[in-house]
This record gives C-alpha cells, sequence and structure tokens, in this order.
C-alpha cells in the first residue's frame, strides 16, 4: 500500500501526526512543514521507487535530501557519508536506474482571468540531476496523484539538459514551467546583498533624477527604473525595472558593499508607507528584501561608508613604446594599465600552456577534500590521474575554447608626456588637486570640465604623435575599423573596478580618429564623476595615470559579460553568472537592452536559462552548450588570474563571432 512518511524534528509534533491520516498533500501541511526560499515556501520531497514511498521531509531539520536518505532511510552514519558524498550523490541524481527521486515543492500564485491570486506548485529537482525524460514523467505523476486535486502543480526543468528530454513529452501529460517563465517576471529580486540606513529617494523618470542628482550624496538610496552608469556613490540602489546581476551599476554596487535589489512594486509600498524622502532601513538578503521606516530617534547622524583600502603600484613613466599586447606580462600593470597587463597575462597563459588552471578545484569543499573528480569528469580525463595529466587536459581546454585579443597598449609614459609638455594642463591639474585637498567640493567639476577640453586641444608633442599613430595596423589590415579602450591603473583592481567610468571608442578609422580617440580616453581620467569616485576611494590624483589599448574591431553575433561566481548567491561554488546579447557585451553592461542571463553548473555540469532579457526567444541549444564551455574556460581563468585566492571570482568581457570562437576582450576582479 501507498504511504505517506513525514519525519518531524526529535521529538513527535502535532504537525506530524495529522499527516499520517492520508496520503495527499493539502495547503495546511505543505506550509507547516516548509521553510523559505527566495520569498516562496518550499517543501522537499523523496520518492522511495523501491518502497513505493514518498517522504515529505521538514524543512527545518533536514536541509539537505541525501542526508535524510542516507541517515534516516538507509542507516548510515554521518561519517560514512562523508567519506562516500560524490559516489552518493552520483546514486542519487545520475543513476538511470536510481532508487531515489529528489526534488522540491514549491509555492507560488497567479492571477485567474478575474484577477483573482490563485496558488498553485511547481516540482522540480536540483539543477545538477540528469533525469531523462521518462523519470521526469514517472516523478511528476507520483507527486501529482498525491496533491490535493484543486492546486495545479507544473514541473520546471532544472537545467537545459531536463529541458531537451522533456520535449517529446506532451505538455498535457506533465505541464511545465520554465525558469525564466516562473522567476522573470518576479516583483522583487536580490541582486547585491547589504543593509543600509538611508533617504529613499525616488525618480520615476530621468528628468526627475537629473535635476536631483547633483544634491544626492552618500546618505541616500536612489530607486529609479533604470539607474545611469555614471550614478554617484550613494547608500544603497533600487531597480522599480528589470535589469542583469552584471550591469555595470550593480558591479558598482558588489564592489561599493551597498544594497541593490529590483522592487517592482515599489510604487505601492512608497503610497502604503508614506517612504519617498524618508528615511528608511533598507536590507538585501539572497531570499529576501525589505524597506522599513526608520522613527527620528533612529535615523543615523552620520551613515557611515565603507571605505575601501585601494592601494596603487607606483606608476612608472620613463617608458613611452607602444607594445603588442601578446608582449605583456601581469607586472606590465603599472606601465600599462591593467586592463592591459591582464590580457597580456592572457596571452601567456594561452601560449605557454604552463600554468596550473586546476588550482580552485583542488580547493576543499568539505566534506569533498577536492573537486579534482568532478573536474576530470568535465574535461574527459580519467581520475585520479597521471601526474600533470589534469592540467594539461585543463591548458588544452581552455586553449581550445577561448582566444586573447591582438591589439598595442600605449603606456602611462605617453600621457604623462602630453600632459607635462602643457603648462595650462600642469597649472589646471595642480589647481584640481589644491580643490580636491581642501574639500572644495563646489569647484571640482568646474576644474574637471576645463581639463578636459584642454587635453581635448592641447596640441601633441611629435614623440607622443608618433608612439600613437604606430599603433595603426599596417600592410593588409591598414584602414581596419579599431576599438580604442582604456587600461588605467585606477580600474580593474579589486575593490574598484571602476565600471563604466573610463571612456571607450568602438569606432576609430585612420590616425586622425585615432588621435581624437586617445584624447577621449585620457580626457575620461578627469571627468567628474572617475575624480570624485577615486577620491572617495582614498586614490589620489598624483597616483593615477591611463594608458590605452587599441585593438582591432573583431565583428560579434553574440556577446556579454560572464562572472564567475552566482552573484546573488555569494555561498555558491557551483555556478557562474553568463549574460548576453546580440552583438557587442557594451549593450549588456551599459543597460541599453536586456541580457539573456544563464547559471552553468562548473562542478557537476549541466545550466539553466534565468532570463531571456530583451530578446523574447532562448539561444538555440548548441549555442548554449557553446556558452557552458565558457562558462567552463572561465572558470579555470579564475585558478590563474585570481591566485592566491583562487576563490575569488572574475568578470570576464568575450565576444562569440560567427564562426563560435570566442574572444576575450576584458578579465578583472569582480567584487565580492
Amino acid at each position: 500500500m501507498n504511504t505517506t512518511t513525514v519525519l518531524p524534528a526529535a521529538a513527535p509534533r502535532p504537525v506530524a501526526d495529522r499527516t499520517a491520516v492520508g496520503e495527499h498533500l493539502a495547503l495546511p501541511l505543505f506550509r507547516s512543514l516548509s521553510g523559505s526560499l527566495a520569498g516562496h515556501p518550499y517543501l522537499k520531497v523523496v520518492v522511495d521507487r523501491a518502497e513505493d514511498t514518498w517522504h515529505l521531509l521538514d524543512t527545518a531539520v533536514h536541509p539537505f535530501h541525501v542526508d535524510y536518505i542516507a541517515t534516516r532511510v538507509l542507516g548510515m552514519e554521518p561519517a560514512e557519508l562523508d567519506s562516500c558524498l560524490d559516489a552518493f550523490n552520483a546514486s542519487v541524481y545520475m543513476a538511470p536506474d536510481r532508487r531515489f527521486l529528489l526534488g522540491v515543492l514549491s509555492l507560488h500564485t497567479d492571477e485567474d482571468t478575474e484577477g483573482r491570486r490563485r496558488p498553485f506548485l511547481v516540482l522540480e529537482t536540483t539543477e545538477a540531476d540528469t533525469m531523462d525524460g521518462a523519470l521526469l514523467e514517472e516523478f511528476y505523476t507520483y507527486v501529482r496523484h498525491r496533491l490535493d486535486g484543486r492546486l495545479p502543480l507544473l514541473l520546471k526543468p532544472a537545467n537545459h539538459g531536463q529541458e531537451h528530454a522533456l520535449a517529446p513529452i506532451s505538455d498535457v501529460r506533465v505541464p511545465r514551467i520554465l525558469s525564466h517563465e516562473l522567476f522573470g517576471h518576479r516583483t522583487r529580486t536580490p541582486l547585491n546583498p547589504g543593509e543600509a540606513a538611508g533617504r529613499l529617494r525616488h525618480f520615476r523618470t530621468p528628468e526627475e533624477y537629473a535635476a536631483a542628482a547633483g544634491a544626492l550624496g552618500g546618505s541616500d538610496i536612489l530607486a529609479m527604473p533604470c539607474l545611469p552608469d555614471d550614478v554617484p556613490r550613494v547608500a544603497g540602489f533600487i531597480n522599480t525595472a528589470a535589469t542583469t546581476p552584471l550591469s555595470h551599476t550593480n558591479v558598482l554596487a558588489a564592489g561599493w558593499g551597498i544594497p541593490n535589489a529590483i522592487v517592482r512594486d515599489l510604487d505601492r509600498l512608497i503610497d502604503a508607507e508614506s517612504l519617498d524622502g524618508g528615511w528608511v532601513r533598507y536590507r538585501v538578503t539572497e531570499d529576501d528584501i525589505s524597506l522599513v521606516p526608520l522613527a527620528p530617534a533612529a535615523v543615523p547622524a552620520a551613515p557611515a561608508r565603507r571605505r575601501q583600502p585601494i592601494r596603487l603600484q607606483t606608476p612608472l613613466l620613463d617608458d613611452i613604446s607602444a607594445r603588442p599586447l601578446r608582449r605583456l606580462r601581469r607586472a606590465d600593470q603599472n606601465r600599462y594599465g591593467t586592463k592591459a597587463a591582464n590580457l597580456g597575462e592572457l596571452h601567456h597563459v594561452l601560449d605557454a600552456r604552463t600554468a596550473d588552471l586546476t588550482a580552485f578545484h583542488g580547493q576543499p569543499r568539505p566534506p569533498r577534500p577536492d573537486l579534482y573528480r568532478h573536474l576530470a569528469a568535465r574535461l574527459g580525463t580519467t581520475h585520479p590521474a597521471a601526474p600533470g595529466q589534469l592540467r594539461a587536459a585543463a591548458a588544452d581546454f581552455v586553449t581550445g575554447t577561448v582566444s586573447a585579443p591582438d591589439g598595442i597598449a600605449l603606456p602611462f609614459g605617453l600621457q604623462h608626456r602630453f600632459v607635462t609638455s602643457s603648462p595650462a594642463l600642469r597649472q589646471g591639474i595642480d589647481r584640481l588637486k589644491a580643490a580636491l585637498d581642501r574639500g572644495a567640493l563646489d569647484a571640482v567639476e568646474p576644474l574637471c570640465l576645463r581639463l578636459q577640453q584642454l587635453v581635448r586641444t592641447a596640441a601633441f608633442p611629435d614623440e607622443v604623435t608618433r608612439e600613437i599613430v604606430r599603433a595603426l595596423p599596417a600592410g593588409p589590415a591598414a584602414g581596419r575599423r579599431l576599438v580604442v579602450r582604456s587600461s588605467a591603473n585606477a580600474e580593474d583592481l579589486p575593490g574598484f573596478s571602476a565600471a563604466g567610468v573610463y571612456d571607450s571608442v568602438t569606432s576609430v578609422h585612420g590616425a586622425d580618429q585615432l588621435l581624437d580617440a586617445v584624447r577621449r580616453v585620457w580626457a575620461s581620467l578627469l571627468s567628474p564623476r572617475s575624480v570624485r569616485l577615486r577620491q572617495q576611494a582614498g586614490i589620489s590624483l598624483d597616483d593615477t595615470y591611463m594608458g590605452v589599448i587599441v585593438q582591432p574591431y573583431v565583428p560579434a553575433d553574440l556577446g556579454g559579460v560572464l562572472v564567475t561566481c552566482n552573484p546573488t548567491k555569494r555561498a555558491d561554488f557551483r555556478n557562474v553568472c553568463l549574460n548576453c546579447s546580440p552583438g557587442s557585451p557594451e549593450a549588456v553592461v551599459d543597460g541599453t537592452a536586456l541580457p539573456l542571463q544563464y547559471l552553468y553548473n562548473t562542478v557537476e555540469g549541466g545550466g539553466r536559462t534565468v532570463a531571456l532579457g530583451s530578446s523574447g526567444t532562448d539561444l538555440p541549444a548548441a549555442t548554449r552548450e557553446r556558452l557552458a564551455q565558457l562558462a567552463l574556460a572561465g572558470r579555470l581563468l579564475q585558478s590563474h588570474f585570481s591566485a592566491p585566492d583562487v576563490d575569488r571570482p572574475l568578470d570576464i568581457e568575450w565576444l562569440m563571432t560567427d564562426q563560435g570562437a570566442f574572444h576575450l576582450v576584458q578579465i578583472r576582479p569582480y567584487a565580492r
């Protein structure tokens, strides 16, 4: 006979006694046993196929499926499970003849045609589960027959593999919902965790924001549909329309350590609580977002701002020679800038193939001593492997997946030689430094704007012109479209990414346009916003210099950003987040288009679509599989570029050509 087993805590509770009456799960029982995840009640489910039994786990007592199965069903000791955890996981998540089917039931609501709210349940497995279509249908049918018939039940594929496996199965037999359909329009979405007390400033239009932007400061929590890239440093961000965790503004939020979230119903909250312009405590966690009015007595007199200890290496200014990117190494960042040095280091990693790209997977992940077994499976090699075999396989995989861009780096010395050649520039910089030293903030902006104008118009010394023009391609490549990017020593740093702060010029042809583009990039080092942000971070104007990268333009079918972490769940060591849209990465990072969003598991494998963005349709399965390879390559590069702290994630901008080749155009630390 079919039975329903509900396990209580150490002592029986009334709720457990109620569940022994029948086989069907109704809402009262669900709510009594459920926990909360991302604001939704959820309940863990185990189906024992051998015993024709299902178990509903009390989430407060049994947070992990495998611990429960091993200790409470199979009678294993915890230490015994720890000693064979990966093999045990494979038996319950990947074996085609598995005894147990594991999943989660979550409770959601939608509106019917008459506007009434109605509950429905969603069943899903873990992201690493490899159930085929037959097992998924069996799992769904088993649970469906044991639920209150009034509750709709939908199956949510946990990864792209399950989506493919379900495709031949009628959605009448197995009604389903995709992740982006379930969560793409959620009312509230955490983006960057944090907590702040500040004055809520809500702007419904860009014009409203522009009128008040000059008065915004560190005590304000800024709310608007789309935060501008030139936003000043404030206490917190609230997006009232959809955005991505990889936008420039969320990168800034992560770097500044301030809370950021999507709150689509902010208008309703403001009207209900009279919050606009008032002081609130704003808290964002992985599972919750709250805005609580502060009583006058609780308003802080001077909200504390986290100061980031930024340390710049002494810039080297003696050399004015342009140099190919492939000749640079990471140590050249104090001469050519962090961005150029990282791209040069990427060339070295791909060409020399001597770097250890397995270090991230070699870290202990208790109770596992390391993740080498999983990496070997991803790379198609054996485990344990002969000495050096896994490292060689990782190097082969990365080299076969990504390439480094060609280009020329212009050093700090060129900018320094240009500035020192102009008495007007030297005097203007001295005035700006004096204004910053005495805290004369009203004087900073006009001084910066005047300096930027001087940079754009002052004469180039002949030697500076010669070195810049040397960056132009010669021979058959002459006349090609170029891209000119910043490479300052005050960007792409741990704790100070400067995302979107400095200028790039993406369409340059010929010597005159190249000279103008270099001026524009140099001038962005003196913009009011960049000067203000560096001052707030404790970076002196005296220490800041701008290098420039000149690259051939690479046309792309797809472009985007990959961060080697899950930005909204920092303890997750499995997943990396990838955003993309047709064309260049700029559309992703500057917010002009909502990107497709994916999470890829770089341990057990698999990926899932989080949001479709502005495109409205998902990418073909073959392209998503290529993106999975890019995700793993990014994780492997993290082992080298983040050393010695190999858990520190990377922020990688990339392009994919029409031949499916990946070009990495930027590698930098991602703030945690």
